[in-house]
Parts: C-alpha cells; sequence; structure tokens
C-alpha cells in the first residue's frame, strides 16, 4: 500500500510549484493511475514520492518511508523514462548485473527474460532495442528484485494496442498476486479501462479521486465533435430543437469553429445542419473527459459553467447551454469508457464513416481480443516487433471459450541471500567485464607502450628503468599509469553516464562497500596492466635490438615496488576523482594533474628552506619497527619508504589522501540529506 501525503516540490525562481499538495492512496491488490495532461506534474508526484527530487511531503511504502527501507529494490520495482544501461551492454548481461547488486540469484534474469517476452533478444545490445523492447526491458528491472510495489512512469509510451494489452496483463497478474501498481497516463480512455482507481491531476493539484466505475460514468461522456464555419448559429439551433424535445443538451464551444455536443447523436446533429443549410467540416462520435474542472487532454481548458431557461438566451463562446431534461423522460445514463455504441444505431454506423477518429487502436483491439485480425493490424502498427517479441503463450489446459489468462510473472524469490560483502564485488566483476571498453584501453595502453619504448631505445640516452616503462623523460606519466587511470576513471565515470543503480536512487550510491570494489578491479587491472607493459616492452626490445636493452636491472626489487604503486596510485586517483566529480574527464584530469600540478608544489616545499632535515628517517624507521621482522621484511618496508619519499609518489600519496577524505565527506553530506 501506498499513502502520500501533501507532496509539494520546490518552487524555482519565483514561479509556481511544479506539484502542490498532493495526497492520495494506492491500496494493495489494485491498479492505480495517476492521469493527467503533460505538464500536470505526474512525474514530478512520482520523484517527490522515491525520494529523487527535494520537496515537502512524505510517502510510506507498507508504513514506512523509502529512506527506512534497508533494501529499496526489493519493496520498490521503479519505471522512470528509459533503461539506464551502457549502450554496448547485452541485454542478458544488463540483468545479470543487477542481479549481482539486488543480491538476487543469477537465474533470474533468464526468468524475468522468459516472462517478458525478451528471450530471444538476450543477446542484443542495449543500444539497439526499439522504444517498445526498451519498455520491455524497463518493466523487467522493475520486476527483477520481486518487489511488492511497482511505480511506473508511462509504461505504455511508444507500444502497440497488442503490446499495451499484454502488459496491462502482466501488470493485472501483479496485483492479483496481492502487489501494488501506481503508474502514469496520459488517456482518459485507457486509464478508465485498465485501472481500478484514477487520481487526477491538472496543474499540479488533484482534482479527482474515483474508483474507475465512477470516473467512467462522471467524467467520460460520449459527444459529439463538430466542426463547423457557423458554429454559434448551429449551437443555438441545437439548443433550441433540444428545448422544443424536452431533452438535455450540452454544448462546449472550443478553437473559434469547433462544437462538443454532449446526449446527442451524429444523426440528430447532421439532420439538424442539413435542415437548416448548415456547412459541416467534421462530423464524428468521441468519449471526452468532462469533469468538473473540464480537464482537456491534449487541448485547451475550456469552461462548461451552463446557461439554462427556456428564453433561449445567445451563447457565449465557450460556454455551454443545457436544458434540462423532463422527469417523465429521463436522460439516457452516459456509456462508460470503452464501450461501443451498438453497431445498429445510427449513430454507430455514421461515426463509422465519417471520420478516423472513432477508430481508435487501443478500443478497437479491446473489444476484438479473440480476433486474429485485431493483432494483426495492432502489429503492423509497430513494425519489427511482432516477430522479435516472445509472448508468452496461453495455457493449453484452460477451457475453449474462456479469457486468455494473464502472461505468468517471474516465480517469487522464496529465499533470499543474505548481505554478503562479495555482492558490491561480483556487481563490479560483471560490471567491468560486460562491456570491452576496459579491454580497448588496456591493449591501447599496451600497444603505445612498446611503440614508445622501441623509440626510446632508437634516441638513446634513456636509462634502462625508464625504457622498460616506456616512460620518456618529457612526458609526465608513461603510457601504462595513464591507461590505468582511465580504467580508474571509468569504473566510477560509467556509473554516472549509464546509472544502472540509480534507477530508485536518483544517483549512483557512494556506499564505502561499492567504493572498495571498485578500488579492488581497479588494483588488479592496474597490477596486471604493469606487469604486462613491462614484459612487452622488454620482448618488443629484444626482437628489435637484441638482449641488451632487455636486461632486468641489478635494483629491479624498489624499482618494481615503485612501478607498481606509480600504476596502482593512478588507478585509484582516478577512481576517487572520478566518484567525487561525476565524470571520467575529470577523474582522468585528476591523475595527469599530480604529476603537472602537485609533484612540483610537493618539490618547491621539500627543497625549500628548514631548519632540521629528516635524514636518516629510513634507517631509524627501521631500527624502530622491522627489528624483528621474519624473513627480512625491512627490506620491504624500506622500498616503501623509499617510494613514498620521492616526489612522485608523495605527491600521489597525498593527492589519494586527499581525494579519500572529499569522497567520504561528499558520501557523509548526502548520508546526512
Amino acid at each position: 500500500m501506498i499513502q502520500a501525503f501533501g507532496l509539494t516540490s520546490n518552487s524555482r525562481k519565483g514561479l509556481p510549484a511544479a506539484v502542490d499538495d498532493v495526497s492520495f492512496e494506492a491500496r494493495a491488490g489494485r491498479l492505480t493511475a495517476l492521469l493527467g495532461a503533460p505538464g500536470a506534474g505526474r512525474t514530478t508526484v512520482l520523484r517527490l514520492m522515491l525520494e529523487l527530487q527535494q520537496g515537502r511531503g512524505i510517502t510510506y511504502f507498507r508504513g514506512r518511508p523509502l529512506h527506512r527501507i534497508a533494501h529499496p529494490s526489493r519493496e520498490v520495482g521503479v519505471l522512470l523514462g528509459d533503461v539506464p544501461g551502457h549502450p554496448a551492454r547485452s541485454v542478458r548481461g544488463h540483468l545479470r548485473m543487477l542481479c549481482a547488486a539486488a543480491g538476487v540469484p543469477v537465474r533470474r534474469a533468464d526468468e524475468v527474460l522468459e516472462a517478458v517476452g525478451l528471450v530471444s533478444l538476450r543477446d542484443e545490445r542495449l543500444g539497439t532495442l526499439s522504444r517498445a523492447m526498451d519498455r520491455r526491458l524497463g518493466l523487467g528491472c522493475a520486476l527483477l528484485s520481486d518487489p511488492h510495489t511497482l511505480v511506473l512512469d508511462d509504461p505504455s509510451d511508444g507500444l502497440s494496442a497488442r503490446e499495451i494489452r499484454w502488459l496491462y496483463d502482466v501488470l493485472r497478474a501483479h496485483t492479483e498476486q496481492g502487489g501494488t501498481v501506481l503508474l502514469t497516463a496520459s488517456d482518459p480512455k485507457e486509464a478508465a479501462r485498465t485501472a481500478d482507481r484514477i487520481v487526477t491531476l491538472e496543474k499540479g493539484r488533484v482534482v479527482a479521486d474515483q474508483d474507475a466505475e465512477d470516473f467512467a460514468r462522471t467524467r467520460l461522456r460520449p459527444r459529439v465533435a463538430v466542426r463547423t464555419p457557423h458554429a454559434a448559429r448551429l449551437a443555438a439551433l441545437l439548443a433550441k430543437e433540444a428545448r422544443t424535445a424536452r431533452r438535455s443538451v450540452e454544448i462546449v464551444r472550443e478553437d473559434g469553429n469547433r462544437l462538443l455536443v454532449y446526449g446527442s447523436t451524429c444523426a440528430a446533429v447532421g439532420e439538424t445542419a442539413f435542415r437548416h443549410d448548415v456547412l459541416i467540416h467534421q462530423l464524428a462520435d468521441e468519449t471526452g473527459d468532462m469533469g468538473a474542472r473540464a480537464v482537456l487532454l491534449g487541448g485547451e481548458r475550456v469552461g462548461t459553467e451552463p446557461v439554462t431557461g427556456a428564453t433561449g438566451a445567445p451563447l457565449a463562446d465557450g460556454v455551454a447551454a443545457v436544458e434540462p431534461a423532463d422527469p417523465a423522460d429521463p436522460a439516457e445514463p452516459a456509456e462508460p469508457a470503452g464501450c461501443e455504441p451498438q453497431p445498429d444505431t445510427p449513430a454507430a454506423s455514421h461515426a463509422s464513416s465519417v471520420t478516423p477518429e472513432t477508430a481508435d487502436r487501443a478500443d478497437t483491439a479491446d473489444t476484438a481480443d479473440t480476433a486474429d485480425t485485431a493483432d494483426t493490424s495492432s502489429a503492423a502498427d509497430a513494425p519489427g516487433t511482432a516477430d522479435t517479441f516472445d509472448t508468452p503463450a496461453p495455457s493449453s489446459s484452460s477451457p475453449s471459450g474462456s479469457p486468455a489468462p494473464h502472461p505468468s510473472l517471474p516465480p517469487p524469490i522464496s529465499v533470499r541471500s543474505a548481505p554478503s560483502p562479495l555482492r558490491p564485488l561480483r556487481y563490479e566483476l560483471r560490471r567491468a567485464a560486460g562491456v570491452g571498453t576496459g579491454f580497448v584501453v588496456g591493449a591501447s595502453a599496451l600497444v603505445v607502450s612498446a611503440l614508445t619504448a622501441v623509440f626510446l631505445a632508437r634516441v638513446g640516452h634513456t636509462p634502462q628503468s625508464r625504457l622498460l616503462a616506456a616512460w620518456p623523460q618529457e612526458l609526465p606519466l608513461p603510457p601504462a599509469a595513464l591507461g590505468a587511470g582511465l580504467l580508474g576513471a571509468l569504473a566510477f565515470g560509467d556509473e554516472f553516464r549509464h546509472p544502472a543503480l540509480a534507477a530508485d536512487r536518483g544517483t549512483v550510491p557512494r556506499r564505502l562497500g561499492l567504493l572498495a570494489a571498485k578500488l579492488l578491479v581497479a588494483t588488479v587491472a592496474a597490477l596486471a596492466l604493469a606487469v604486462l607493459t613491462v614484459g612487452c616492452d622488454a620482448e618488443m626490445l629484444y626482437l628489435v635490438y637484441g638482449q641488451e636493452l632487455s636486461k632486468v636491472p641489478a635494483d629491479w626489487l624498489p624499482l618494481g615496488a615503485s612501478w607498481l604503486g606509480l600504476v596502482v596510485g593512478c588507478a585509484w586517483a582516478g577512481v576517487l576523482a572520478a566518484g567525487i566529480f561525476r565524470s571520467t574527464t575529470a577523474g582522468l584530469a585528476a591523475v595527469v594533474a599530480v604529476p603537472v600540478v602537485v609533484v612540483p608544489l610537493v618539490q618547491e616545499v621539500l627543497e625549500g628552506p628548514s631548519v632540521r632535515t629528516a635524514a636518516g628517517f629510513p634507517m631509524r624507521l627501521r631500527e624502530l619497527l622491522l627489528s624483528q621482522w621474519p624473513f627480512g621484511g625491512e627490506r620491504y618496508l624500506d622500498g616503501l619508504a623509499r617510494v613514498v619519499v620521492q616526489p612522485v609518489g608523495g605527491a600521489l600519496t597525498l593527492s589519494l589522501t586527499a581525494l579519500f577524505c572529499t569522497y567520504l565527506l561528499t558520501s557523509l553530506r548526502r548520508g546526512a540529506r
């Protein structure tokens, strides 16, 4: 159950709030629709409910606000806009990655793919999916964690009539299992046909909160749309004939030459116009939303205050003329939404022959569920989707003539795994290995490094240690260190560019577990890149120039520690900077800034005048801490101390410390919010 109280968005630059004091509830086992025109505040309401946007008010999901729920994805499944995934990732890989983040078994991805009919597209890339396929995948992502509540923003956008019917069958199956569904809609007829309760929004306020039956009876009414250059004259004639026949007729004038006539038929209006030689440009049956606030979706708002009486007062623009019905001849009740006129009535036959507006695809498909031609025509509206989707077939055990059963949902998750520190690590491994960007960056760094080493050997005057690392003295960093920094920056940069984890959180989570997993994966990638770089450079130098230039230096241990520390430090700097500044470019810029900006500052500080120096610090540190260490452990700490006291090592250590503290402060600040 969802309970929203006083949702109000913050106003900007003196403008009125997009959402003002919206309160409603969506009960379990029912499908609730937020209905409104574009700009009415539907999406803003959902973002306020999910705490994705700052404002006032509170929303309870089964008695708890979202920030008090330990695992929000297990309680609320969210679909807002397109699926936020890397375009080069496969459909199955995206779902498996989300399974690792949510802590559900990996087989859940295949179960969801089968439920939403995307089994044949599991190896397709997200960037190649059409709008309809993306909506199906978005629904699958919302169902992945087996949530109790579904919050969907316009889920039928871009779908054909057959796919819309399938979508609402899936949502109906979820409500029949006791779940709660809240969605937004802009079509009043579709909302009345599919929802159990409808909350109507206009200009950010709730103007109606009704059951679907009450909505269809009071707000959806059959009407006749007339377009004529003599709108005022025809309105007066229709009102006069209605008073003479003592019938209840309501006439609304809009757009200058368009009339909406309630309580009459196309045949009656056409006969009146024919008898009085009134030119007609359009005559059609419609089902319109004319409630107390006259919410005309997709059009302008017009007044509906009636002018009644027997004097035949002239009609003003945009004002309705209504004649009360005779008690002995009660008015015909309004037709519910989605009902079609009977075939033998003149209105139905005339409407079908006058205008294509009466051939609404959704209504046609809804009234012809058992006809093969309906499915064929609706599938033709979205080329390529009918043959692509794997719509689950109905059960063969259902009796003949009975309605088709709802599509099967993924099986419920009966046993959930306990929180584990390996969960973010599994997520990060699947995120990094799911696309080829990291492999391309690593391969490019190896190729550039090998070519640079060959060029430096040809030029000469390069020390052996720099030659194996392919580090010219003119460059601030070697290619391998830049590649490791880029790999680290991509770890968080891709998260913010394609926020797969931010669908129900608003931003990428800054948990320390996720940061530790990214640092660990970046460390392994950087170590592999550092070792492969030295190996490839040595092999290339041996092939081109012989064994002389491929010898290992005598002091390889401290040099190797310095080399590994440099590459790993660059990777860490990229991860932390991209996590702070939310950009891959900013992460790589922070890596380059260490030798360009920070190193000169450190050198200036160390070389400046001082009263005392730290000469002999490594020896005293070894005497203090490592005198009793076995296996010669003092050598390793001595090598580490030598790395730290170097200008680049000290600058990198200082930069990493500053970045890590900044990351912690930003995480705590967001948590406090």
